[in-house]
């Protein structure tokens, strides 16, 4: 079918706990999102097949819509007259998504870029092997065994260097004999992508014992990464081995009109062609019940080209690992985003009780700060992780400075640069069901601590997986849906960077509001600000006081445009990041009240 004949498609993401569907539809000459429907995922006992829970949900489409999608369990395709959709299409974290194991020679090269590759294809890194992980090989041998991951990846050596160390990794997997999570006859894939002279003793390690793939090398020279070979087989086997053991999949690819992706997968994809398609610079992040994965499309700064990086912080989530972010984050950091007095106790307990009843939402307002207080230090600690990941290659020859010499570390440099980011993206339930915008802009805004001008934005519903998939199939369609369905824009926070006095000038801002109102206001150093205005282009001008960064340098004044939303214009005048609250409690409480009532975030309207 030729993509302009594309009058509607159905979109399903079959998640661990829940499988949601979309219906787009075009509308004149725009795609637009009509309904959406959900029901309980059945990947699990006692239905053991994944489609009758896709059903459910289209189902509920069709009532919406009022009009007929199904014929009997089937999925009419393509539409004719008013029946059945053109295309249907699915991506699926069910049954714990796609679980990995990467491995490499040295863990700060070969096998980070393994890690990338995974990630980037939407996998949970299970562990990271390396021959300089400092594991004696008996322990690697178990933690093998014990871990039992969907796939392997295996990468290691320049296409130049030699082949000992790599083979000798091979050896460890051959000696593991790994035995796959899913299915009991087949044997596990693991994908090669390494040193391409090694290839032939690679085959003759795992070509028995595994279901073995060659690919193009990860990091063929030091100075240049090849990730996209490697993530499009992991892509491959994830349809090929993972999805046809799980209950019910094979029937559900049979349905689907292309290939299932995995959900964080498709949520890159999406924001990838975001940032390519409107030349952006993307942050986004999906905070769950158990992980929060954080995305991002950052310019390399030696060749301007943009590049996408993904990590999955397994442990920090607002229900099943609610706890692991109390001790990830200590009691402290938690209790300084309340904004009243409570016992460390009483707070040890509510987490608690959230944990072993993850599915309990807030009843009250202190409960609903409580948690929106957890979800910044979750966000928080998720985003200093991704950070320390996306980073430059490492191991390349570069020009060393003096001060080099006094630098230990073997990262490379982070390709994170707040002060270059144009848009913030959260999704996920604490920031997408918040009963508030306000609250889930000042939770972003926390968490992150955007610098200079950014757009703040979340997604509505939480449907980026199937834009994502969608991408694929038809960009046009996707894109155009998210910017005027998924993205909820909240509007742009104003964020100075630097060192000042306590009381002395910290910038002052101009601009005019869509309602004819003048704004001409200098701002103090602590002060936050809500101007509410609409998604509309308002031009503004920007003096930071001497010192102060907005995104020109030092001291440079701004002339820009910058948008309202659904929340408005914020200043945040908190000064440099990260900024410090006040260490008396009576006088913290105090500051984060003032805050909250200068955003309106507890307002009543």
């Amino acid at each position: 079918m030729k993509l302009e004949a594309i009058k509607s498609i159905l979109a399903t993401d079959c998640g661990s706990t829940t499988t949601k569907a979309i219906l787009i539809e075009k509308q004149g000459d725009e795609y637009r999102l009509v309904v959406r429907g959900e029901a309980p995922t059945t990947v699990e006992a006692p239905f053991e097949d994944v489609t009758k829970g896709v059903l459910n949900a289209a189902k509920e489409v069709e009532e919406l819509r009022g009009r007929q999608i199904l014929d009997g369990d089937k999925i009419i395709t393509p539409q004719k007259g008013d029946k059945g959709v053109d295309i249907y299409i699915s991506t699926s974290s069910a049954g714990g998504g796609l679980q990995m194991v990467v491995s490499g020679i040295v863990k700060a090269m070969s096998a980070e870029s393994a890690e990338r590759a995974a990630l980037g294809a939407g996998a949970i890194v299970m562990d990271v092997l390396a021959s300089n992980d400092g594991r004696l090989p008996h322990e690697k041998i178990k933690r093998i065994r014990h871990l039992r991951p969907d796939m392997i990846l295996l990468s290691g050596g320049t296409d130049s260097g030699n082949i000992k160390s790599v083979v000798e990794m091979s050896e460890l997997l051959k000696a593991s004999n790994p035995k796959p999570r899913l299915g009991i006859n087949f044997k596990i894939p693991i994908i090669y992508a390494g040193n391409k002279k090694a290839s032939e003793q690679i085959k003759k390690n795992l070509g028995k014992i595994s279901d073995l793939s060659v690919v193009s090398n990860l990091r063929p020279i030091l100075e240049r990464e090849n990730l996209g070979p490697a993530r499009d087989k992991i892509h491959d086997l994830f349809m090929e081995h993972v999805m046809a053991q799980a209950p019910g999949y094979k029937k559900l690819m049979d349905m689907t009109d292309a290939p299932i992706m995995p959900t964080p997968g498709a949520v890159g994809e999406i924001m990838q062609v975001i940032a390519k398609k409107e030349k952006i610079t993307v942050l986004g992040v999906d905070i769950g019940g158990a992980t929060t994965d954080v995305f991002s499309v950052f310019k390399d700064p030696k060749n301007d080209t943009p590049i996408f990086n993904r990590t999955v912080s397994a442990n920090l989530g607002m229900s099943y690992s609610i706890s692991n972010v109390l001790a990830s984050a200590s009691l402290p950091n938690i209790l300084r985003w309340i904004p009243f007095e409570i016992d460390e106790i009483d707070l040890r307990n509510r987490i608690g009780n959230k944990m072993i009843r993850p599915t309990t939402i807030p009843q009250s307002l202190e409960e609903l700060k409580i948690e929106q207080a957890i979800a910044r230090e979750a966000l928080r600690l998720s985003f200093i992780q991704h950070k320390e990941f996306a980073v430059g290659l490492k191991g390349i020859q570069k020009e060393r400075t003096i001060s080099d010499t006094f630098d230990q570390s073997t990262s490379g440099e982070t390709l994170v640069n707040m002060m270059d980011l144009d848009i913030l993206v959260g999704s996920g339930g604490v920031l997408s069901h918040a009963p508030r915008r306000h609250q889930a802009a000042r939770m972003v805004i926390d968490s992150f601590l955007p610098e200079g001008i950014t757009q703040i934005a979340v997604d509505s519903i939480f449907m980026m997986p199937q834009l994502g998939v969608l991408a694929d199939v038809h960009e046009k369609a996707a894109t155009e849906v998210f910017n005027k369905d998924c993205l909820l824009r909240l509007g742009t926070c104003i964020a100075p960077v630097g060192r000042i006095r306590s009381g002395k000038e910290y910038m002052r801002i101009r601009f005019t509001l869509p309602n004819g109102t003048a704004v001409d206001k200098p701002y103090t150093l602590g002060e936050m600000e809500l101007f509410e205005a609409p998604y509309e282009e308002i031009m503004a001008e920007i003096t930071p006081a001497r010192g102060i960064n907005v995104g020109a340098g030092p001291g440079q004044t701004v002339k820009t445009a910058i948008y309202g939303g659904l929340v408005g214009i914020i200043i945040d005048a908190r000064g440099r990041r990260p900024f410090a609250l006040p260490e008396n409690p009576e006088e913290r409480v105090k500051k984060l009240q003032e805050w909250s009532t200068a955003i309106k975030e507890f307002e009543d309207k």
